[in-house]
């Protein structure tokens, strides 16, 4: 056999094998059984339906109904869509310009094979292995430009899994105040509730924002001083500098987006409107914004006017029960008085001092001296002079 006729045979070897490993691989892609509320060791979702077992959420299975818009799909954006996808999401929608590089390493998400390739396309071939369940739609333009704004306007507002139907919630992942601005245009002008989320440049703190137009304040009732001021943030930017990374403030952040994200398709626990973190000191300040009547954005005051429209749910009043009187004559004029006096509360020391924050389940009571001075002991007492004292009474 000759060299040329041993090449031929070994390339032929290659491709067979090649062949059989596609199949391989797309037998391991099949999609896997749907979601099924039996929590069993055959149900893919059995860990995720017991939360309905144990009463945290009435019907899990709703999660497959619903559509999710993730604009961003860098540090955080690439995690969130991945929690979203192992928790069953109906329908995820991708939004992102950018291209896989090797800075992009030190993040939870992306692998070195796939630098080069867009962010959306590389995180469409992960998930869709991850969950085949899960219909994932994805669009690789810049959602600030004019015609790509008005694309990804049409997207969240005709994505959703029924036909025309607007998605269930927009999350934004984006790194930069144009691209928020441009979300949070789109929002107002639709009515859609969105999440903002955010990781600071040294990477020590991030934080979540639900905005729900016309009830608490959007974006631009509040702005960073490069929109207020409508700096050109490419300005800001400090030459040979770049913004720090890390894997877990990235994941934590994420992981509360997510978290809060469940919640609110699935109508448990409380969803939080502002929640932040600090890495420093561990630190999650929670709050709630009230929307800016002077905002610039014409559809969030076209928002607000609508939501005070609204009629608002009544309260109930709550009526004090009163003690009834026991009977119904008091021929003797009975009087109950509390003539009890507060115990007295010893003032801490040095030695109860405890750290600011903690308290103290009980405090010792103070000794009355003047009390104890008064006492007079039996001892000290002639039984003579007492029967004097009683027959004199």
């Amino acid at each position: 056999m000759s060299a040329i006729e041993e090449l031929q045979a070994m390339l032929a070897q290659m491709k067979e094998e090649l062949a059989q490993q596609r199949m391989e691989n797309q037998k391991a892609r099949q999609p896997i059984e749907k979601m099924s509320a039996e929590v069993v060791d055959s149900n893919p979702y059995s860990r995720l339906m017991a939360l309905q077992r144990m009463g945290i959420v009435k019907d899990y299975e709703r999660i497959r109904e619903k559509a999710v818009a993730v604009v961003g799909v860098g540090g955080v954006g690439s995690v969130t869509a991945d929690m979203l996808t192992r928790c069953g999401v109906g329908k995820l929608i991708l939004f992102d310009y950018d291209k896989v590089e090797l800075a992009n390493m030190n993040r939870l998400f992306f692998t070195p094979d796939q630098a080069g390739l867009s962010k959306v396309e590389a995180a469409a071939k992960t998930l869709t292995f991850i969950n085949p369940d899960v219909s994932i739609e994805t669009h690789n333009y810049n959602i600030t430009t004019v015609d790509s704004f008005d694309k990804f306007l049409d997207t969240i507002a005709h994505g959703g899994l029924q036909a025309g139907q607007p998605v269930d919630l927009v999350l934004s992942c984006v790194d930069n105040f144009e691209a928020r601005m441009a979300i949070n245009t789109a929002c107002n002008e639709l009515g859609l509730n969105w999440f903002e989320s955010g990781v600071s440049e040294n990477a020590v703190s991030g934080h979540i924002q639900f905005i729900r137009p016309g009830e608490t304040a959007c974006f631009a009732c509040a702005p960073p001083l490069v929109v207020a001021e409508n700096i050109d943030e490419k300005t800001l930017k400090r030459e040979g500098v770049c913004a720090a990374s890390l894997p877990t403030t990235m994941g934590i952040t994420a992981g509360m987006l997510v978290q809060n994200t469940l919640k609110y398709l699935l109508n448990f626990g409380e969803v939080s409107d502002y929640l932040g973190y600090n890495a420093m000191n561990d630190f999650f300040p929670k709050m709630t914004l009230k929307p800016n009547t002077q905002c610039d954005d014409r559809h969030c005051l076209a928002r607000q006017k609508e939501f005070a429209a609204k009629p608002k749910p009544v309260k109930e009043e709550v009526v004090e029960e009163t003690n009834e009187q026991l009977h119904d004559d008091n021929e003797w004029g009975i009087e109950l008085v509390d003539d009890s006096q507060p115990e007295e509360v010893a003032k801490p020391t040095e030695a109860s001092n405890v750290t600011e924050g903690l308290r103290l389940a009980y405090e010792a009571l103070v000794q009355d001296d003047t009390a104890s001075a008064n006492t007079v002991s039996a001892a000290d007492v002639n039984l003579e002079d007492l029967m004097a004292q009683m027959k004199s009474m």
